[in-house]
């Protein structure tokens, strides 16, 4: 059991999940950014969260990247903040965001794989995951 709390809430690290999906691909889109923010104002699990933190999970995230070790570190954080029962509403709300502009690239896929195993997400549950994700943001 961990002496000190974890530094970011459970719906920090969703947040930082969401964000390091976007930026993958070292540009984070406007369709991502707008799926963040909808999602945070309207999600029961940020029913009480303090939409201001975004900017400051983004920077961790941003600063993270920029270190040798920073995907290892950052999946440290999550995995420290993220109840494991959540662990299945992460990797949904990465697809979402991974989604969200229509156009799915091979980083932002290997970002999601890295999710799914980093997290612990069961095969079959992900594939479901992705299914839905791809639903709902399909376009005619």
């Amino acid at each position: 059991m961990q002496d000190t709390p974890p530094s970011m809430s459970p719906q920090d690290a969703l947040v930082a999940v969401m964000i390091a999906v976007s930026a993958s691909d070292e540009q984070m889109r406007t369709a991502e950014l707008v799926a963040i923010q909808r999602m945070v104002n309207h999600m029961p699990i940020f029913g009480s969260y303090d939409a201001d933190r975004i900017s400051t999970i983004a920077q961790t995230v941003f600063d993270l990247f920029e270190e040798e070790d920073g995907l290892d570190a950052l999946f440290g954080l999550i995995r420290d903040a993220l109840p494991e029962e959540l662990n299945e509403t992460a990797y949904a709300l990465a697809c979402d965001v991974a989604a969200a502009d229509g156009e799915l690239r091979d980083v932002e896929l290997r970002m999601l794989e890295e999710i799914r195993h980093e997290l612990n997400v069961d095969r079959l549950h992900a594939a479901a995951i992705e299914w839905g994700a791809r639903a709902r943001h399909m376009r005619a």
